[in-house]
C-alpha cells in the first residue's frame, strides 16, 4: 500500500466510527477517522442509555474502565398530563451478567474514551476537519476530499450521522424528511451525587431511566426522558418533526414546560444547567433504511438510520456498535480477497441481517406508524390519570371500580380502544 492510501477512511468519530476503526486496526489494517468536531463526542448527543450487550463482545468488562455514569436498576414509564402523572415503576438489582446490563453515559466523555482505544490500537484520528466530498472513479468510492486535500482509501465508511450529506450525494441515502425523523432537545443539570441518590432512591452507582408520553411533546408523537448520571441529570424531549406545524409551542418551550411540571420540578430543584444540546433522531425504523453498501463504501450507525424506538425502550448505540463491528468484519474479509466491490462488501449486510440489528428492526417495523397516533399522547394519558384520580379521591360513599372506570373508557371510545389495541398487538 502506498503511503498516501489507507485501507479505510471513516467519516465520523462517533460510536459506530470508532468501533469500526478499532476493529480494523486490531486486524492490522490502516484506518483513519476524520471527525468534524473538535473532539469525538463534541457534536454527538444521546438521551443517553447504552445497552451493554454489543459492546461487551468487543470490550469485555468495559464498564470497569469506560466513563459510564450509572448502572440502570430503576425503570419508569409515565403517562403525563398538564398537572398529573401516572407511572409504572420497576426496580431490580443490577443484572448478574454484564451483557444484560445498561448504563447511562455522556457522549462527550464516552466517545473520547472510545477514540483513545482506537488510537491506542493504531487508528489515525484527525479532529476538527469536515469531509466535503468523496472521490469517485468509475462508480467506485476511492477516498475523500477534506480541507481541500484528497485522501485515498480502499473503502470509505460513512459514520457521519443521521443527516448524511455524503450518503445523499452518492444516492444511497434519501434526504431527511420530517416524516422519518424527530428532534431531541436536552439539558444536563448539575446536582450533587447525594441529591440524585435521595431523589431517585439510588446508591452511588445505581441509576434510573424514565420515559414520558403525553404533554412533554405537546400531545404529539414523541415524549420526554430523564436519565440519572453520576452527578447530573439528563432531561429532555423528543418531538416528531412531521407534526411541527400543528404544535402549539416550540421544542425549547416544550422542554421548559416539562421542567416545570409538578412531577419533574422537585427532582431538579436547585440544579444548574451545565449543557444544552439538540439533535436530529432517525425515527423511521426498518422502513427508512438506506442502501448500506456500494462499491468501496459502507454506511453505519445513525447515518444508516439504525435507531429503534418501541415506546418503552429507545435504542441506537447498541445498534451502532453492532454495525461498526459488521462493517469492520466485511472490510477485513474484502482485504484478504483484495476485492472492495459492492458484492464483496455485501457480507456487511448479511452479518447485520443475521444479527439482532435487522431482526429487531424487522420485528418492530410497523411500530412507528402505530405510535403516530394522537390518542397515545392525549386521550390515553388523560384516561389513565383520570381513572387514578377517581380511584384515590374519597368523598362520601365509594363508587364501584367499574362504574368509576367506564366514563373514562367511553370518553376515549370503545372502538378506538379495540382498534388501537389490535394495531398495538399486531405491531409488536
Amino acid at each position: 500500500m502506498s503511503e498516501d492510501k489507507f485501507d479505510a477512511i471513516i467519516v465520523g468519530g462517533g460510536i459506530a466510527g470508532c468501533i469500526t476503526g478499532y476493529l480494523l486496526a486490531q486486524a492490522g489494517l490502516e484506518a483513519l477517522i476524520i471527525e468534524k468536531g473538535n473532539f469525538s463526542g463534541a457534536k454527538n448527543m444521546t438521551g443517553g442509555r447504552l445497552y451493554a450487550h454489543s459492546i461487551e463482545k468487543i470490550f469485555p468488562d468495559f464498564a470497569n474502565e469506560a466513563p459510564i455514569e450509572r448502572s440502570i436498576v430503576h425503570e419508569k414509564i409515565s403517562f403525563m398530563t398538564e398537572e398529573s402523572c401516572v407511572t409504572m415503576d420497576y426496580n431490580a438489582p443490577e443484572a448478574e451478567k454484564n451483557e444484560d446490563r445498561s448504563y447511562t453515559i455522556l457522549r462527550t466523555k464516552f466517545d473520547q474514551w472510545l477514540t483513545q482505544k482506537a488510537e491506542e490500537s493504531g487508528v489515525g484520528v484527525v479532529p476538527g476537519i469536515r469531509v466535503d466530498d468523496l472521490i469517485v472513479r468509475d462508480g467506485k468510492v476511492c477516498g475523500v476530499i477534506a480541507a481541500g486535500e484528497e485522501m485515498e482509501a480502499d473503502v470509505v465508511v460513512l459514520a457521519d450521522g443521521v443527516n448524511s450529506i455524503l450518503g445523499e450525494k452518492l444516492g444511497m441515502v434519501s434526504k431527511v424528511t420530517p416524516h422519518n425523523c424527530a428532534v431531541g432537545a436536552k439539558e444536563v443539570i448539575q446536582l450533587s451525587k447525594e441529591q440524585i441518590n435521595d431523589r431517585f432512591n439510588c446508591s452511588d452507582e445505581e441509576g434510573a431511566a424514565w420515559l414520558f408520553a403525553g404533554t412533554p411533546s405537546d400531545g404529539y408523537m414523541g415524549g420526554g426522558f430523564l436519565y440519572t448520571n453520576e452527578d447530573t441529570i439528563s432531561l429532555g424531549v423528543v418531538f416528531g418533526l412531521h407534526n411541527i406545524e400543528k404544535a402549539g409551542k416550540s421544542i425549547p418551550q416544550m422542554l421548559e414546560d416539562f421542567k416545570q411540571h409538578p412531577t419533574i420540578k422537585p427532582l431538579i430543584e436547585g440544579g444548574e444547567m451545565v449543557e444544552y444540546s439538540a439533535h436530529v433522531v432517525p425515527e423511521g425504523g426498518y422502513n427508512m433504511l438506506p442502501k448500506m453498501v456500494d462499491d468501496g463504501v459502507l454506511i453505519v450507525g445513525d447515518a444508516a438510520g439504525l435507531c429503534l424506538n418501541v415506546g418503552y425502550t429507545v435504542r441506537g448505540m447498541d445498534l451502532a456498535i453492532a454495525s461498526g463491528e459488521a462493517a469492520a468484519n466485511a472490510i477485513i474479509a474484502a482485504k484478504v480477497k483484495n476485492d472492495f466491490s459492492k458484492n464483496s462488501l455485501s457480507s456487511y449486510t448479511k452479518e447485520l441481517d443475521d444479527s439482532f440489528v435487522m431482526k429487531d428492526l424487522k420485528l418492530y417495523k410497523d411500530l412507528p406508524e402505530f405510535l403516530d397516533n394522537e390518542r397515545m399522547f392525549n386521550d390515553y394519558p388523560e384516561m389513565t390519570t383520570g381513572i387514578m384520580k377517581d380511584m384515590f379521591t374519597i368523598n362520601g360513599p365509594s363508587t364501584p371500580i367499574m362504574k368509576m372506570v367506564m366514563p373514562h373508557l367511553k370518553k376515549v371510545g370503545f372502538m378506538n380502544l379495540l382498534k388501537d389495541g389490535y394495531k398495538g398487538v399486531k405491531s409488536l
